[in-house]
């Protein structure tokens, strides 16, 4: 996979990668994440992956010249507990759920770590949907993440459980 940085023209795909990954998460029941409805249609969405684009956060993973994954690293959202050093934040995450289980996920991770070393910055941290199974928590263990600090987000009547993650560089 070739990775390279994000730029405008490459909302739409991210957007796409979003869509595909909802409709995946739908059809295995897995609607507490990020609900059911496509990411391309939300303009808080269309915003926030339009400004990880316009920051210079946004990375795309490309194979064969076709838009595979994409990760975005900047500040933590304002709900995250700040860290107590400098740290490179992985803002988003997603991979082609076609390509599920090819390693897309794990070097777009080792990018951001590579990126944190460059940066001279010792730790990367990632929040993610702690809800349901706890299946997304576990993956970014797998990846060497350690759990840190739950949390919450008010949505509509409930509340979004998150989880911070953190890796040493």
């Amino acid at each position: 996979m070739e990775i390279r940085a994000g730029e405008h023209a490459d909302v739409p795909a991210v957007l796409a990668l979003l869509d595909g990954a909802t409709e995946w998460l739908v059809a295995n029941g897995r609607t507490g994440q990020w609900g059911t409805e496509p990411h391309s249609t939300n303009p808080r969405r269309i915003g926030q992956i339009t400004g990880f684009a316009a920051d210079g956060g946004l990375w795309i993973g490309e194979r064969d010249g076709r838009v595979v994954g994409a990760l975005a690293v900047g500040d933590a959202s304002e709900h995250i507990p700040p860290a107590s050093e400098p740290e490179l934040y992985i803002r988003l995450l997603v991979t082609d759920r076609a390509a599920k289980g090819s390693g897309i996920g794990t070097e777009l991770i080792q990018y951001a770590l590579q990126l944190a070393k460059e940066d001279g910055v010792g730790l990367v941290r990632v929040d993610c949907y702690a809800g349901g199974d706890g299946a997304l928590v576990r993956y970014y263990e797998s990846q060497g993440f350690t759990p840190t600090e739950a949390f919450g987000v008010p949505v509509n009547d409930s509340v979004w459980p998150g989880q911070v993650l953190a890796r040493r560089v």
